[in-house]
């Protein structure tokens, strides 16, 4: 049985090109953020594949310099925004876990 889908926030609180953190259920302390690209949007688990890590060194910092590719604040590794695959650093080949997203009404929904 998949997790029921809860609001995280409204779609336009998130710039095209741009990532945004939320905190995890009550009672979790692993967290998720969203990264958007025009009218698409993708969700992982803010976990490092490699150590179990958040990706984040400053809250909604998940991505490059060039907003390309999201970045693990622990050691660099570099992962795929569509699809969350490790491109390079040491846990290459790893990918992030997803998590199921959609926008609904102008609001971005996640099952977390």
């Amino acid at each position: 049985m998949s997790a029921p889908m809860r609001a995280l926030c409204r779609f336009e609180e998130i710039p095209d090109g741009g990532a945004k953190g939320f905190s995890g259920p009550p009672g979790s302390f692993i967290g998720m953020f969203v990264v958007r690209r025009g009218e698409r949007v993708f969700a992982y688990v803010n976990s490092c594949p490699h150590v179990g890590v958040p990706l984040d060194p400053v809250p909604d910092r998940f991505l490059d310099r060039k907003g390309e590719l999201i970045v693990c604040s622990a050691h660099g590794a570099r992962f795929r925004v569509e699809d969350g695959e490790c491109i390079s650093g040491p846990c290459m080949g790893d990918v992030l876990e997803p998590v199921a997203v959609e926008v609904v009404e102008g609001e971005v929904r996640a099952a977390f």
